[in-house]
């Protein structure tokens, strides 16, 4: 991030160590939206019911924004849905009589294990792909060769079985998404069934993230098609690999310069760091107890750079470690008592301000009772337009002040710190100047 203000050396000196007041028209962005001292993104995995029709109105009720990453193959209306890309599954099934699985076939008989036209089969390409990703992999080999001799020997019903999680997001279309959308939630990808990405080869990856991509391109448009979450695929760089030229934002992982990330899983806490900012992901669990999970909000509210991502998956009995609705409501109005510091936002939201903000410069010039700013950033505009709050430090003798950019007005509150009055205010990026006066 690039700031730029009017300042000779002494100024300049007397502004680094603390000595005097902040010189007229000094300018920064401010870490996160309306100068706030951490954010929090509420997120779901999976696209449950329960997390529509139980968890979505207590937060509309509360005015609190969410991220809800979807499998999009069971809604209603998809073009989209599980299958295998590559050889006649028929032909890999006469192949493991007579050749064991091992590095050379695992990911092709992994991708095929749910579509062998039998049900049941799909558990073993979810145990054989976490055993992988784990770095078990003579386990998950044996595994896929206890799989393949139970077909052959017919010890499956035909038919096809998904997994859970694709079973207990069915009934939603993308007609209720479309109204979740127009409501200001985010609708983003979790695959197209939920597959186990470190069990399949690149082609399969490749399908379930870029099908799903252009389902909710083609129903919802191009905006929610920015974050994703690939399943089981946060400590697999190959996935990772695959992933990250599909979509702009992972929550699994974004190698940012500036980000220190921290999964749900790591005991790490945020601080200290050396990096601008901290994602810091926290996934409640059916027993968390709920002084814990307001202890997070405490540390994103405390600190100056840390980006709490809360983790859901199961709602009210339905789905995965699921939290109950009075629980939920508390947990959620603790957090709207936190909003006065917290910036509450979806998780593509955040990772658009984070970004726009490293890669922004801000030219402010102060001349004749006007501060002139103007906001550029180098990052392709169509993507990342988020306005960002800038802090200005203003004349001592302004009763009030009048932000214009363009078209837009805004009359901002005048505050005070150590070192002066200032002002917050919202400027978009790549536009016209931004002209400052009494």
């Amino acid at each position: 991030m690039n700031l730029h203000f009017l300042a000779c050396p002494a100024v300049a000196l007397c502004l680094s160590v603390g000595l005097c007041r902040a010189q007229v028209g000094q300018t920064t962005i401010t870490e996160f939206q309306n100068g706030k001292n951490g954010a929090l993104s509420i997120t779901y995995d999976d696209a449950s019911r329960h997390q529509f029709t139980r968890a979505l109105p207590l937060m509309e009720r509360l005015k609190l924004p969410a991220t809800f990453f979807v499998i999009t193959g069971p809604i209603t209306g998809s073009q989209y849905h599980g299958k295998f890309v590559g050889r006649p599954v028929e032909q890999i099934i006469r192949e493991s009589a007579t050749i064991p699985t091992d590095e050379h076939n695992f990911f092709e008989r992994c991708s095929a294990a749910g579509y062998l036209g039998y049900q049941g089969t799909i558990s073993y390409h979810t145990r054989a792909g976490s055993l992988y990703s784990s770095g078990k992999r003579e386990h998950a080999y044996l595994l896929m060769d206890t799989l393949y001799a139970k077909v052959r020997h017919g010890e499956f019903p035909k038919g096809y079985e998904p997994c859970p999680e694709y079973k207990e997001a069915i009934g939603s279309s993308w007609d209720d998404f479309r109204q979740d959308a127009a409501k200001g939630y985010e609708i983003a990808s979790h695959s197209i069934t939920h597959a186990t990405m470190p069990g399949l080869d690149e082609a399969n990856i490749r399908y379930e993230l870029e099908k799903s991509k252009e389902e909710i391109k083609n129903h919802l448009g191009a905006k929610y098609t920015f974050s994703a979450e690939v399943p089981y695929g946060y400590e697999d760089d190959r996935v990772m690999q695959i992933a990250y030229k599909i979509y702009p934002a992972l929550r699994n992982r974004m190698p940012e310069p500036f980000l220190k990330e921290i999964d749900r899983a790591s005991k790490t806490f945020p601080h200290p760091t050396d990096k601008d900012y901290v994602q810091w992901q926290r996934g409640p669990l059916h027993a968390t107890p709920l002084s814990l999970m307001e202890s997070w909000v405490d540390t994103a509210a405390t600190n100056k750079d840390t980006w709490l991502v809360l983790v859901f998956h199961g709602i009210d009995s339905l789905g995965w470690e699921w939290t109950p609705i009075p629980k939920l409501e508390e947990y959620f109005k603790y957090i709207v008592n936190h909003e006065p510091r917290l910036w509450v936002a979806t998780f593509g939201d955040v990772t658009r301000y984070m970004r726009e903000r490293e890669h922004a410069t801000v030219d402010a010039k102060a001349t004749d009772g006007m501060i002139t700013v103007n906001l550029i950033h180098s990052l392709d505009p169509a993507m990342y337009h988020l306005p960002l709050t800038l802090k200005t430090y203003i004349p001592a003798k302004w009763q009030q002040v009048t932000v214009t950019q363009g078209a837009l007005t805004q009359h901002p509150a005048i505050r005070h710190d150590a070192t002066g009055a200032y002002v917050l205010y919202q400027l978009k990026p790549n536009t016209v100047k931004a002209l400052l006066h009494s």
